[in-house]
């Protein structure tokens, strides 16, 4: 290994132990693989979460720009920074901030591209996606819940929806938690289709955590999964996150070995 060479896997992070071993920890161990003569190392954007880790669980886990601080102190001279973001949204966009400082501290800095950056990577989140659902039912809608966001790049939801239905599934809806579309246009689609009589629940995420978990899955009567059964769906939960799916694992490696001119 060329201590003198990283890779620095940056999500936003999640304070659930079982979904970050499943999904965030797969997509890491799968880039490390892929880089075996460069260093691993872990970062995450959100600095709630790594408080929340550190008081509870005693894990020191850095920010972005405290990875990179302290791998110049380690002497690292090539880092490729690798996100686990799906959209090129606020949170790519402070990661880039964070990383510009440091980047002519570096001989070479490179980030990686989030999940869905090119018309081609619509297509792979698609397949990847289809590759591990069951066949389309007329009576069934798969049902996929992203974040959603006020960035600009928030139309990258109706745009994966497209896809889908463009490669034939039109059983495949997706909405946002805080996005357009919302739920409330997930149910007028679903209105418009008396056939179908049952909804699985899908998280649209990395992580299946604290979004999936109450605001999809939850008792509460304002969750996706309640608010369909009150329409009298059948609703059955499917909680497997982004980085789950091996396919994504993929993108997400081939970003990294852009990235780094290794193709």
């Amino acid at each position: 290994m060329d201590e003198k060479k990283a890779i620095l896997a940056v999500s936003f992070g999640t304070s659930h132990a079982d979904t970050l071993a499943r999904t965030i920890g797969a997509i890491e161990a799968e880039l490390a693989a892929a880089f075996p003569k460069r260093a691993f190392r872990r970062a995450f954007t959100s600095g709630m979460i790594c408080r929340k880790l550190k008081a509870r669980d005693g894990l020191d886990i850095p920010s972005a720009a405290e990875a990179l601080e302290d791998l110049l102190r380690e002497g690292c001279t090539d880092v490729v920074i690798q996100p686990t973001h799906v959209i090129n949204g606020e949170e790519y966009d402070k990661l880039l901030a964070q990383a510009e400082p440091c980047r002519s501290r570096f001989a070479r800095l490179s980030v990686g591209a989030p999940l869905l950056t090119t018309v081609e990577d619509y297509h792979a989140l698609a397949a990847a996606v289809l590759a591990e659902l069951p066949e389309e039912r007329e009576d069934t809608a798969m049902i996929f819940m992203g974040h959603g966001t006020e960035h600009y790049v928030n139309p990258s939801y109706a745009q994966l929806e497209y896809v889908f239905h463009d490669l034939g599934r039109r059983d495949v809806l997706i909405g946002t938690v805080e996005g357009y579309p919302a739920l409330e246009q997930v149910l007028r689609r679903m209105a418009e289709r008396p056939e179908v009589k049952r909804a699985v629940l899908c998280p649209l995420m990395v992580v299946a955590g604290d979004h999936a978990k109450n605001d999809l899955a939850g008792a509460d009567e304002d969750s996706w999964k309640s608010r369909l059964e009150s329409l009298g769906y059948e609703v059955l939960c499917n909680l497997k996150g982004l980085g789950e799916y091996r396919g994504v694992r993929e993108m997400f490696v081939g970003h990294a070995l852009a990235a780094a001119g290794e193709e």
